[in-house]
């Protein structure tokens, strides 16, 4: 193997071990908001690091609580999907899009509400380590639907788990496995 070709190799694998991180890191907020995990939300920014949600800006370390009593306040629970996902790297700094669905259940889990938007993202790698310097949120459309569903007892006598918002959540569970707690059900 010619030092040109190990030299893009170790390139390659660089580029490939930054771009999971980066997407671990973005992965790792959706799961904090979904869980209400404010420590989980609070580790994917760097201590300088903001994040704008329309005229809210806060500092990433408080960020997640402003989070979780917004999502607290207008859902029951909800879903942070994140789908596509475009990462520019150059050096230490990566840019980023990421298109991103919310579901949000209402508090009396009678209806739905998806939003659509995206996440474009500064993160930087310091001491090793990528985090996110600067979020900007969009939110590009909206649609409600019906969740009554979630209330029919044929759906309830199913026994499909719920997830929770806090650790009791089965995510949180090591090793997963059928023994153990309980989880919430529907």
């Amino acid at each position: 193997m010619s030092d040109t070709t190990l030299d893009q190799l170790r390139a390659d694998v660089e580029f490939l071990l930054d771009r999971t991180a980066i997407f671990d890191c973005i992965a790792r907020h959706a799961r904090g908001h979904d869980r209400h995990d404010a420590d989980l939300i609070a580790s994917t920014y760097h201590d300088d690091g903001v994040d704008e949600h329309g005229y809210a800006i806060n500092p990433g370390a408080q960020y997640a609580a402003w989070a979780n009593a917004q999502h607290a306040a207008s859902s029951a629970s909800h879903l942070h999907n994140v789908t596509t996902h475009l990462c520019e790297i150059d050096g230490d700094v990566a840019t980023c899009e990421s298109y991103v669905l919310v579901v949000l259940l209402s508090p009396d889990a009678k209806s739905t509400t998806i939003m659509n938007g995206r996440y474009l993202d500064r993160l930087e790698k310091r001491d090793g380590t990528w985090r996110i310097a600067v979020r900007r949120s969009t939110v590009d459309a909206v649609i409600s639907g019906d969740a009554s569903m979630l209330g029919h007892p044929f759906f309830k006598q199913q026994g499909y788990i719920k997830g929770t918002r806090d650790h009791d959540d089965i995510s949180y569970q090591r090793p997963i496995a059928l023994e153990g707690s309980e989880p919430a059900r529907w």
